[in-house]
């Protein structure tokens, strides 16, 4: 029986254990799924998420800081953010998918955003790379969102963007409020795929449902993975 205990931990029961702990504890990959982040992230990178870092937050170890690319799933009281398909496959059942955004607001803030610009504390907040890119395309400066009123982002919450500034660009905390931390998967560090991608991306402005099957890719061709903790946007 022993002898039987043991083969059955070795060839089964262990695997099985260290690819758990492994993906729970260890690092986990995320695609990207839509435009709501150009023109940091694309349509179909591959990001690297650490694990142990997002449960090391949640059980009060460090935070996540102003800038931070995450991956979380949006609150359930977000009707609009469930889904029933997944990758194009129906299924029988309602899901909350994981979303990719950027943090604005940590604990405590006090975020608003008025004609496109965001304020955080009654600071604008410098974002050279997002502002740049939309004010040569179609920056939002007059919608509700691109005018979201002054908020305070409560304790273990974290108010998210996304860096896609065009009209219905982004549903975000401006659509379904503060994220909590115990939905946050954690950070995204890494940009893995594809390994090369063409420079330039001009988006559409038509504020369309899934602007990602008509952005316009052009330009050399560069090198694509890179690292995304600390990443200026």
């Amino acid at each position: 029986m022993k002898a039987r205990w043991h083969s059955l931990w070795r060839e089964w029961l262990s695997p099985l254990v260290y690819a758990l702990l492994l993906t729970q504890s260890g690092a986990t990959g995320v695609r990207v799924d839509g435009a709501s982040m150009l023109p940091s992230l694309r349509n179909g990178e591959e990001l690297v998420v650490p694990r142990a870092e997002g449960w090391a937050h949640r059980l009060g170890v460090g935070e996540y800081r102003r800038g931070d690319i995450v991956v979380f799933k949006p609150p359930r009281e977000a009707a609009q953010e469930w889904q029933n398909r997944y990758r194009g496959l129906p299924l029988p059942w309602n899901y909350r998918p994981y979303l990719v955004k950027r943090v604005v607001g940590v604990p405590g803030d006090q975020i608003k955003v008025q004609q496109g610009t965001v304020y955080v504390n009654g600071q604008a907040v410098a974002e050279p790379g997002t502002m740049n890119y939309w004010d040569r395309f179609c920056h939002d400066t007059s919608s509700d969102l691109a005018n979201f009123p002054a908020l305070t982002v409560p304790a273990r919450h974290y108010f998210v963007m996304g860096d896609n500034r065009s009209p219905g660009g982004s549903l975000d905390s401006r659509v379904f409020g503060p994220v909590d931390l115990r939905d946050v998967a954690g950070r995204a560090v890494l940009s893995v795929w594809p390994l090369a991608r063409k420079a330039d991306a001009t988006p559409p402005c038509d504020g369309a449902a899934h602007p990602e099957q008509r952005v316009k890719y052009s330009g050399e061709v560069r090198w694509n993975p890179r690292w995304l903790a600390g990443q200026s946007h």
